[in-house]
């Protein structure tokens, strides 16, 4: 299977330390993989802003892009959901509809990929300590994404995982943290102390966006804490 590497503009900006831990990954299962040049954002900031006619360029540069591999890979399930939704922008002809449909099925967040695709769960992962786990909420409620991240992490030897299911969206949500301050903040320090009552200050995820919110308010809050993202955990980068 050939497959190509799409880095969010977020973890090559911000965490890029995600988008290299996926490649490591990626060369460790001994994939015939790239990560084509040209990549730009998927347009999910406009999407999410109510503006979706705005976002055709960035889909159709991006079917340029990814649209003959046999599969597309992200370490990030939010952009992962925005390729999904392509199909369903205004003013596509039917053609485009039909490829945007065929990539958004070609398109996978890094966990399901691994678990659902290539049915690989025990990836020679180590990682010693105690850490939280939480559902991102893209992965979650627009890709059906939640066993998948738990298998591969019940597998690293030493980890001692602390699931904490069903709590809320961390705050961020993206515009969302803009438009309401007050409840992002608010949605932050609660899952802050749900940490805290776990007895760790270690927090794993799929989305560097959810890590780099509760990362802001922890400093803010002059409060222990350390987010790692899942393929971070499953290269072996930590320990």
């Amino acid at each position: 299977m050939k497959v190509a590497l799409f880095i969010p503009c977020f973890i090559e900006e911000l965490r890029p330390a995600a988008g290299l831990a996926t490649a490591r990954l990626l060369d460790r299962l001994e994939l015939d993989w790239r990560c084509p040049e040209g990549q730009t954002c998927c347009g999910q900031p406009a999407y999410n802003a109510g503006f979706a006619g705005e976002v055709l360029p960035a889909a159709r540069h991006f079917l340029d892009i990814f649209g003959t591999a046999e599969a597309v890979v992200s370490p990030s399930g939010s952009c992962v959901a925005m390729v999904r939704r392509y199909a369903t922008l205004p003013g596509l002809e039917e053609d485009e509809r039909r490829a945007f449909a065929k990539l958004g099925r070609s398109c996978f967040e890094l966990s399901d990929f691994l678990v659902s695709q290539l049915q690989r769960i025990d990836l020679g992962a180590r990682f010693q300590g105690r850490a939280a786990f939480q559902d991102c909420c893209h992965s979650l409620r627009e890709l059906g994404v939640s066993e998948q991240p738990r298998q591969l992490l019940a597998a690293v030897e030493g980890l001692e995982l602390v699931d904490q299911p069903g709590l809320d969206c961390c705050g961020f949500g993206g515009t969302y943290a803009v438009k309401m301050p007050e409840l992002s903040v608010a949605q932050a320090d609660a899952r802050l102390e749900a940490l805290e009552d776990a007895g760790t200050d270690i927090l794993i995820a799929t989305d560097s966006s959810c890590l780099m919110h509760l990362e802001t308010r922890a400093r803010r809050l002059k409060v222990p804490f350390r987010g790692l993202h899942l393929a971070e955990i499953l290269a072996g980068d930590e320990s």
